[in-house]
């Protein structure tokens, strides 16, 4: 008999309630958007706390500009969108008005990755991780399950700081229990000795799968997940180098700068690096496709994850 099927769970809702908790308990938060009342989740906050959502129109730089403002002001913003127009057209006022000014804006990049399937290159969000990880002060924080998202955004209310939290559109299981979110910490899910896989996002319910495959063929995988990508937990990475052999990352972003480019900056700076594959999208654009049928093309099943630990295991 087969096992029945994990649950799985689309992580803007998670956010949208926690939202709403922190709203009831503090006056200070306020929700800013770009006509995107539906899609970031915010009917039942705008029906609750009308006066309280700033909805600026298909205007994304004013958006943030007004957020900065508001967190200036003493308010604390969560500015929701999609997140490759949030990131794509508002960098500017990202670096300018939000990082360089340590304006504490909580930056809300809503169906990242390739979440919105069908609609195409210009809706796929696989470029944020890089672009933003160059901008100094900017904390990057990527939840794995609506458990950590809900911890998360509690923490970024809290936080005082300029962050950006990549909010999973892409139905995933839960995966950290009731761990608290701790922001610049990974968190090992699986501890393994052969094989360190590094994954982020909705990478880590399929990471800690590959694991479970790989054991089957006799090799043991660690998986961290890394729901901080800005600033990187690099003691944590350089532990996985003395303790495994080899290091896998896979992320749902292209490789050219997110999570797998830093964790291979450290790598290849160590006094003894060790042998490491990216797994992710390479530079190029994502075509059009349900998510599902992206992941399986870019590679990041997995299978795949699987693979390319156990090649690794065997160098």
């Amino acid at each position: 008999m087969s096992a029945p099927a994990q649950e799985i769970f689309d992580c803007r809702v998670a956010f949208a309630d926690e939202l709403i908790t922190l709203a009831r308990e503090d006056e200070r938060i306020v929700a800013v958007c770009n006509d995107s009342v539906g899609s970031s989740n915010l009917v039942d906050f705008a029906k609750e706390f009308p006066d309280r959502l700033i909805n600026v129109g298909i205007a994304e730089q004013d958006m943030v500009g007004v957020a900065a403002g508001l967190a200036l002001s003493g308010y604390v913003p969560f500015v929701c969108a999609a997140a490759p127009f949030l990131t794509g057209r508002a960098l500017e006022q990202i670096k300018a008005d939000v990082a360089y000014s340590q304006s504490p804006v909580v930056l809300c990049g809503m169906s990242p990755g390739m979440a919105y399937g069908e609609l195409g290159p210009t809706h796929h969000s696989i470029e944020d991780l890089s672009w933003l990880r160059a901008i100094a002060g900017l904390g990057i924080v990527v939840p794995a399950d609506p458990n950590e998202t809900r911890s998360a955004v509690r923490w970024a209310a809290a936080a005082g700081t300029p962050v950006f939290l990549r909010v999973s559109r892409f139905k995933v299981p839960p995966v950290t229990g009731d761990t608290a979110f701790t922001f610049g910490a990974a968190t090992t899910l699986h501890d393994g000795s052969d094989v360190t896989v590094v994954a982020t996002g909705t990478m880590v319910s399929r990471a800690l799968q590959a694991a479970e495959q790989a054991a089957e063929q006799g090799v043991s995988l660690r998986v961290l997940n890394m729901s901080t990508i800005a600033p990187l937990d690099e003691e944590t990475i350089r532990t996985a180098m003395r303790e495994t052999r080899a290091i896998v990352t896979a992320e749902e972003a292209t490789t050219t700068g997110g999570l797998g480019a830093a964790v291979a900056s450290l790598v290849v700076t160590s006094h003894q690096p060790v042998p490491m594959r990216m797994l992710g999208i390479d530079r190029e654009f994502a075509p059009t496709g349900s998510t599902a049928f992206l992941l399986e093309h870019f590679g990041l099943t997995a299978a795949d994850i699987r693979a390319a630990a156990v090649e690794l295991a065997h160098v």
